[in-house]
């Protein structure tokens, strides 16, 4: 219920972009294979593990990384992938997903601006932006 007044209330949690600390938690499921070991342990390396944990979600994370590496399988079925993204965003791990759960990830510097074409290139070349023009409803 906490969760449902965090997002009623349109706060935003934000998480720091060092990720969560620590060893990753023990595996719920059976055997776990190379494949899987691995992307468990980088999942929970995230900053959005931080929340798994805070909601106890190791069982969702352990069969997000189950279906993920069938998905991979060059025989998987078509359908996995939609679930596999689905699990995804729920899990918060896409950018919609992250917007959906209101997380935000602390970036403390803020990136830095694109040199416009012509300076990047010295190619004479314009940005798209300079290339846009205003046209008035008569045309002109």
């Amino acid at each position: 219920m906490a969760l449902r007044r965090e997002r009623d209330a349109g706060e935003w949690t934000i998480l720091p972009a060092e990720g969560r600390q620590g060893a990753a938690p023990e595996w719920p499921l059976t055997e776990q294979s190379l494949r899987e070991e691995g992307l468990w342990e980088q999942l929970w390396a995230k900053p959005q593990a931080l929340m798994w944990e805070r909601y106890g979600q190791e069982l969702e994370v352990a069969l997000y990384v189950r279906r993920l590496t069938e998905a991979e399988l060059m025989d998987s079925r078509v359908n996995l992938t939609t679930v596999v993204r689905q699990m995804a965003d729920s899990l918060g791990l896409t950018t919609p997903g992250m917007r959906a759960n209101r997380w935000r990830i602390n970036r403390d510097e803020e990136p830095a601006t694109a040199p416009t074409a012509r300076s990047a290139s010295g190619s004479g070349r314009t940005s798209a932006r300079s290339r846009l023009q205003v046209v008035t409803s008569d045309g002109a």
